[in-house]
């Protein structure tokens, strides 16, 4: 399938690297077919993006929150998690979304509404955590220049 995306111009998805969303995402439930991108010379290690195949303009930059939250474990329902189908830990991708705004130092991870991803049968799931233990504005950009120190170092 060929997508012009706002990101990446115009590639190509393979069938098998797209994730589906049977429930769409939060605020946008009629968006259901998605890939994971990332910018190669930037390593699979960078900021993803989740790129919408139904709406191109669509991108939703994501990244693995334990790069900025090490004891990042939040406690899902598992009803909320039964349309991923058998779920085995070592084949499940849990992302966060990310929100850069004009001033990057504001830069914040969504830890309370992370997208869990099966995939093996590449369908995911975005999820609202309940109670006041992971916030929807965690800040990172201190984070993740103490990391890049860190990995110089």
């Amino acid at each position: 399938m060929k997508v012009t995306t706002k990101v990446f111009g115009e590639i190509t998805i393979d069938d098998d690297r797209i994730i589906t969303f049977p429930k769409g995402i939060v605020g946008f439930p009629e968006l259901t077919d998605f890939a994971l991108l990332h910018d190669s010379e930037k390593g699979s290690d960078s900021i993803h993006w989740l790129q919408s195949l139904q709406e191109p303009a669509f991108a939703m930059p994501v990244m693995d929150p334990l790069r900025v939250c090490s004891d990042y474990n939040p406690e899902v329902d598992d009803e909320l998690l039964k349309n991923l189908g058998e779920l085995d830990p070592e084949e499940m991708l849990v992302l966060v979304t990310l929100t850069v705004p004009k001033d990057v130092k504001l830069m914040s991870v969504n830890l309370r509404g992370p997208i869990i991803i099966n995939a093996v049968q590449k369908t995911a799931i975005q999820v609202i955590v309940e109670g006041d233990e992971y916030p929807v504005k965690f800040p990172i950009y201190d984070i993740l220049e103490a990391n890049k120190k860190k990995a110089g170092e």
